[in-house]
């Protein structure tokens, strides 16, 4: 299906149910940690928001650059950075630093085990050389699963951490251009880039990863973001032509895992750049440059029904939040622009009776 992008007659109208501002620079992403919400931005302090009033609790932040992105595993939180490098915070109640750095990937420890050894150097470029364990350039995205952290960089590599000890373990030439989003779901992980792909990567036992699959989008687009749905049927693609496109996975042989992707949507969902995604259930929202975010019910076939559009950020939304808890029959959205704000909206379930809709809006507006 290739859908336009039309008004939704019956659209809801979203009301901002906060605005919180306190970053110096554009809000670069999101992450929930527990009871907290934390927010990263331009510059190095990351703004950790308490949950659910919404008022500011701490900040943390080290390094050189700006935080890129943001992952949460137990208690612990990663944060990747311009600076090409992942920095690792404990988090603790019992401790006045409730946040607090324990290390840095690389570690000086994988430093020291590699770097006496040629074979451990690879090119980046002219005349220069690196341990294969380092980003040589921006590490612009983070993701997790089953004990490993997947890190995306604009020097095209996909690096993989193990949790236990912090060692990269793997590191793999993935695209031809900057890798800008990367997600996992189902034993799969998928990397979007400039390149224009989203490339599926699949571990066999305890080998190396491997390539399953290349996700092709529009011709000399863009791939700034990629989600995947709980059950890693469906994976979205927001692109730089305003296009969120769709594909869906069929299983193969080994252990129900997804061998194979076909193109079964194709969606003008912005004017400008999708810059940013996220997915809750059947929703999916969508941020982009042209200041808005869409709000989408993901229908039969993967198709993606419009149901309304968010406005209020007063410059590209960047990043998106969706919260698992149930709100009046919805959910929490949070958003960060590059106005330097981070907003939260009650996002309504799409509801049949009007009127029943109408009543919950209320409701929740005078809570």
């Amino acid at each position: 299906c290739r859908s336009p992008c039309v008004p939704f007659s019956g659209s809801f109208s979203y009301r901002s149910l906060a605005v919180l501002s306190g970053h110096v620079g554009s809000v670069s992403c999101l992450a929930l940690c527990g009871e907290f919400i934390l927010s990263a931005s331009q510059g190095k302090d990351i703004i950790v928001w308490q949950q659910p009033d919404l008022r500011p609790f701490t900040k943390f932040g080290q390094g050189d650059g700006s935080v890129k992105a943001l992952v949460t595993v137990g208690n612990k939180v990663f944060t990747a950075h311009q600076d090409s490098r992942i920095r690792v915070w404990k988090v603790s109640r019992r401790s006045e630093n409730v946040f607090r750095l324990v290390d840095t990937l690389p570690t000086t420890k994988d430093y020291l085990g590699k770097f006496m050894k040629q074979s451990n150097y690879v090119q980046t470029r002219r005349h220069h050389k690196r341990l294969w364990i380092e980003h040589a350039d921006s590490i612009s995205c983070l993701a997790f699963y089953n004990g490993l952290i997947y890190s995306g960089s604009w020097d095209k590599t996909l690096k993989v951490w193990r949790i236990s000890d912090l060692k990269c373990i793997e590191s793999i030439k993935a695209h031809d251009d900057a890798i800008n989003g990367l997600v996992a779901g189902n034993g799969i992980v998928y990397s979007a880039s400039a390149d224009g792909k989203i490339k599926a990567w699949g571990k066999e036992g305890k080998s190396s990863h491997c390539l399953k699959g290349i996700l092709e989008g529009h011709k000399d687009v863009s791939l700034n973001s990629v989600i995947v749905s709980e059950d890693g049927r469906w994976v979205y693609g927001g692109g730089s032509d305003g296009f969120v496109m769709g594909w869906q996975g069929s299983c193969g042989d080994v252990q129900n895992q997804i061998e194979s992707w076909k193109l079964v949507c194709e969606t003008k969902a912005h004017q400008m750049a999708v810059l940013s995604m996220c997915l809750m259930g059947e929703m999916l929202c969508s941020g982009s440059a042209d200041k808005s975010i869409g709000i989408w019910k993901r229908e039969a076939f993967g198709k993606l029904c419009k149901v309304g559009i968010i406005s209020g950020h007063e410059g590209p939304v960047k990043c998106l939040q969706a919260s698992p808890n149930t709100v009046g029959g919805g959910f929490m959205l949070y958003s960060g622009g590059l106005d330097k704000s981070l907003r939260v909206w009650w996002v309504p379930k799409p509801s049949n009776n009007r009127a029943e809709e109408t009543t919950e809006e209320k409701s929740i507006i005078l809570c």
